[in-house]
């Protein structure tokens, strides 16, 4: 059976993974910048890769209205918990459980846009690679990508921290190419145009980027 990892790193700690995350990462500041950037608007097809307990499409329904959301995890318990926190959003979010390849979400039409939220540094550098070049199979042409999710560790009370928080809780080895800033390296080898980090966060498990690319027309 393919493993994967939950969202809260271990599958006991799902029930408590939105007030973790909200406590150790900002949440709610970052989220609601990277919706900022994303600009979702009326006619928006949004794709939330590794959707976990609904919490980008509920910032979403906040900024606008008219969007359609879809998202994909492979943690049923986490998907459960999205669907009940966002039933009352119009049009109804929809969720599958699966793991993302652009194959699994043929039935949905091309997203204009694609989230990739926390979800790169728990996976290793192929599969980092792999979800990459998906995504950008999946997009739609002229689409954009946003990738929030440990950066570069720039400063050594940044590296501290995410050695002491996220490498203790998923691992040095998947984690670490986040640190040493090869999240846009890898984007530009799949095929993403204009990649530039737009904002990085400061929270108390290390700096949180925010990271937008584009696909090509054509």
């Amino acid at each position: 059976m393919r493993s994967y990892t939950p969202a809260a790193g271990y599958h006991w700690l799902t029930p408590l993974y939105d007030f973790g995350v909200a406590v150790t990462t900002r949440e709610r500041i970052w989220r609601e910048r990277l919706v900022d950037h994303m600009a979702p608007a009326e006619g928006d097809i949004i794709l939330d890769i590794g959707s976990g307990t609904g919490n980008l499409s509920l910032a979403i329904a906040r900024h606008s209205s008219g969007v359609r959301y879809l998202g994909i995890d492979p943690d049923e318990a986490a998907t459960r918990i999205a669907r009940t926190k966002t039933a009352r959003i119009i049009p109804v979010p929809e969720f599958c459980v699966g793991f993302f390849s652009a194959s699994a979400v043929a039935c949905w039409p091309a997203p204009t846009k694609v989230a990739i939220c926390l979800v790169l540094h728990q996976v290793g550098l192929e599969e980092k690679a792999r979800l990459l070049r998906e995504a950008r199979q999946a997009l739609a042409p002229g689409g954009k990508l946003f990738v929030a999710d440990y950066g570069e560790q720039r400063s050594r009370l940044m590296r501290t921290l995410f050695r002491l928080t996220i490498q203790q809780l998923d691992g040095v080895h998947d984690t670490q190419p986040n640190a040493d800033g090869l999240l846009p390296v890898l984007m530009r080898e799949a095929g993403f145009r204009d990649v530039r980090e737009v904002e990085t966060f400061r929270t108390p498990t290390g700096a949180i980027a925010i990271i937008e690319a584009g696909k090509p027309t054509a």
